[in-house]
């Protein structure tokens, strides 16, 4: 996969940019602010403005080598410059979550034995459920990490990018969380990695705050036993439920 602009630039919210391939309901931007979602984060939202009127945002699809951006209407766009305007609290929201889904996954694996993530979901409500393979663990033990997941969030740790080449991602203990989930490397080979200062490193392919102390604190709501392994962690931002 290439190299999303949404990641490099997070803070870029509205993009002058060029439609350079149009289908009825569909186009291709020669450089695009939306995050398509993936790994349990839910796509961006928002529009195309241009000169002629404006559109939303209903999806997005990988064809080709290429990102089509899905058209509310079935429209036609000409070639052209059109702005691209991502809906920022929701963005927002996604970016909150995200990154406090690393909090607790990041705790999770240091206090009960590297456990491994099963399964993520974010949703619209401001609220996440988080799976982990943790077949004999004390349901009310994990219940106590909202204490400890908020002193962190409180801490304001600093969350930064990196790239490394896909084999040393693999090679390395705990840098990949998933049991059965990698991110797709870049055109070039590499995997991106996603660090909280002094908290936590692995690999990542969403997005996230500049800092843990940019996010509301979280509450656990529920906690369910899916099946011998799965423990399924269901989280809220506090703002939010």
């Amino acid at each position: 996969m290439s190299r999303y602009f949404c990641l490099d630039h997070p803070d870029v919210l509205t993009l002058t940019t060029q439609v350079v391939q149009a289908q009825p309901g569909r186009v291709v931007l020669a450089e695009s602010p939306f995050y398509p979602g993936g790994g349990g984060q839910l796509p961006d939202r928002g529009t195309l403005a241009w000169n002629r009127g404006e559109v939303a945002i209903s999806g997005f699809e990988s064809e080709g080598g290429h990102l089509w951006h899905v058209l509310a209407e079935p429209l036609e766009l000409p070639p052209a410059a059109v702005e691209a305007r991502v809906d920022a609290p929701f963005r927002r929201l996604m970016r909150a979550l995200h990154t406090d889904l690393h909090v607790v996954n990041a705790v999770v694996f240091r206090d009960f034995d590297g456990a491994l993530v099963t399964g993520v979901q974010m949703n619209e409500d401001g609220t996440a459920r988080i799976d982990f393979d943790l077949p004999d663990a004390d349901n009310d033990r994990l219940r106590l990490i909202e204490d400890t997941v908020n002193a962190l969030i409180r801490q304001d740790l600093a969350v930064s990018q990196s790239h490394v080449p896909e084999a040393t991602a693999l090679a390395e203990p705990g840098l990949i969380r998933s049991r059965s989930v990698t991110p797709p490397p870049t055109a070039d080979g590499k995997v991106r990695i996603v660090e909280i200062a002094g908290l936590d490193r692995q690999a990542c392919g969403g997005t996230h705050l500049a800092s843990t102390g940019d996010s509301p604190s979280i509450r656990i709501l529920k906690i369910d036993n899916k099946g011998r392994h799965n423990r399924r962690l269901r989280i809220g931002l506090a703002s939010a439920v």
